[in-house]
């Protein structure tokens, strides 16, 4: 995302609003994040921006629809790119790592059970929590 596209969901162009963005497109399948990994990997790259400006920024990309903001049950909150995809989440609650799937079978039966129930589905969170085996 550009700031031109930035401009265009109503946000001005900031270098903090810049350097998060990027942070949070060049990380690839490790994209969930909390909060405070954003201002490390900022303080680790020299950037000198608080930890306020960070969540005041997440909240406003939140707001505009390029993040989304996930709560699992370590009440600590993960941001992730929307990307527009549909896709569940598997959560290690040894270690608290996240990581997305995408099942068809899944989504189907999901439209299934909103069906049978007398459902137009609006929207889904599937959330698998276990531990990690190595």
């Amino acid at each position: 995302m550009s700031g031109a596209e930035l401009k265009k969901v109503g946000l001005k162009v900031t270098l903090p609003r810049l350097k998060i963005l990027e942070i949070l497109e060049s990380l690839g399948d490790q994209h969930h994040l909390t909060a405070e990994d954003v201002y490390k990997i900022l303080l680790e790259q020299g950037e000198e921006v608080g930890l306020a400006t960070v969540y005041r920024v997440l909240t406003q990309f939140e707001q505009a629809g390029i993040v989304r903001r996930l709560n699992f049950e370590n009440s600590i909150s993960i941001f992730e790119l929307d990307t527009g995809d549909n896709h569940d989440h598997l959560v290690c609650v040894k270690n608290g790592t996240v990581k997305e799937f995408v099942d068809p079978i899944i989504e189907e039966r999901i439209k299934e059970i909103a069906k049978e129930n007398g459902y137009e589905l609006a929207s889904h969170n599937l959330v698998i929590y276990g531990s990690l085996t190595e």
